[in-house]
């Protein structure tokens, strides 16, 4: 499909180079699998991007793409893992640029040893993109109506910022757990990050001007929560940053090209239940994200459960679908 043309391109290109360069056709099939790996993570989203993009102008879906490729492959999946370790190691950057470009099981370690703050703040603000979906009072569609639509749900879902107080609530469960300030504070920054972001995206709606920068920065914290879980469980395949990149590059233009894709065929309106499926898996992700902090889950799994709560999401939508037809 001409949707993926240039991703597959991209990906024939980057196999072809790490064959070359990187290591014959072991490294090759690494890059594949992480290439794998980051759309099993990124499936859900795409679905959000493309839920998100619905309501952006076309100059702002064109610089998502445009702007967005390069922001993904080199600033959210190189730089920022450099930027974070170099942070909590209070280290200067280029030196742990230099690291990672010369010795990279020595960045490896380094990346392992803030992991846990990694985790954190990627969950939070994954957490919070399911909350205030969960807690939407004004959703028409529900895909489990005994949890969306018992009494106790219906009723937090009056309360003024509920999913910031659920939210809190958790952080403080998770401080108490680990027993670590720094997890701590690094959950809370995710929670004010998200809390900031979409504050004003809705008193700029309020005042009738929809921020499209807005939106496009939401979009690019959101992808780099998810890739944040792809990029350190990456190590457990190599520690070859260079592999690494190309393989989650790829990924993650197949994750763009599933969001066009989503938004041009308007999927999200033919399958109902798809976005609720996404928002359990982003969930689930944050779960486990929580959970990696202390325990190590396997890449397999982590990818896994999003790809199962999705598919079956879609499933309930085709047989909505065919039952709605049928009754008509």
């Amino acid at each position: 499909m001409k949707y993926f043309v240039f991703s597959t391109f991209f990906a024939a290109v980057g196999i072809f180079i790490t064959f070359l360069f990187l290591g014959g056709v072991g490294a090759a099939y690494i890059v594949l699998l992480l290439a794998l790996l980051e759309v099993s993570i990124s499936f859900d989203n795409a679905v959000i991007n493309a839920k998100v993009l619905n309501e952006m102008s076309e100059q702002w879906k064109h610089r998502f793409i445009v702007y967005g490729i390069p922001i993904a492959v080199f600033g959210v999946r190189f730089i920022l893992p450099i930027i974070i370790v170099a942070v909590a190691s209070s280290s200067g950057f280029i030196e742990i640029a230099q690291l990672a470009l010369n010795d990279s099981s020595a960045y490896a370690l380094l990346l392992h040893d803030v992991m846990g703050k990694i985790y954190a703040f990627g969950g939070a603000f994954l957490l919070m993109v399911f909350l205030e979906f969960f807690f939407d009072a004004h959703r028409e569609v529900v895909w489990i109506s005994s949890l969306e639509q018992n009494v106790f749900v219906q009723r937090m879902s009056k309360v003024n910022f509920v999913e910031l107080f659920v939210a809190s609530v958790a952080g403080i469960i998770l401080l108490a757990i680990s027993q670590d300030i720094a997890i701590g504070i690094s959950y809370f920054i995710g929670l004010a990050l998200y809390a900031l972001i979409r504050s004003i995206d809705s008193a700029l709606a309020k005042g009738g001007a929809k921020s499209g920068f807005i939106g496009f920065l939401y979009l690019e914290i959101l992808d780099a929560s998810f890739s944040l879980d792809g990029v350190i469980g990456a190590f457990a395949l190599s520690n070859n940053v260079f592999i690494i990149m190309i393989g989650l590059a790829i990924g993650a233009f197949y994750v763009r090209s599933l969001t066009i894709y989503f938004v041009e065929k308007k999927v999200l309106s033919e399958f109902i239940y798809l976005e609720h499926g996404a928002r359990y898996a982003i969930l689930f992700l944050a779960v486990l994200m929580f959970v990696q902090i202390f325990y190590h889950i396997p890449e397999i799994v982590v990818g896994s459960v999003g790809i199962i709560i999705i598919a079956t999401s879609l499933i309930h939508s085709i047989i909505y679908n065919r039952s709605y037809k049928g009754s008509k």
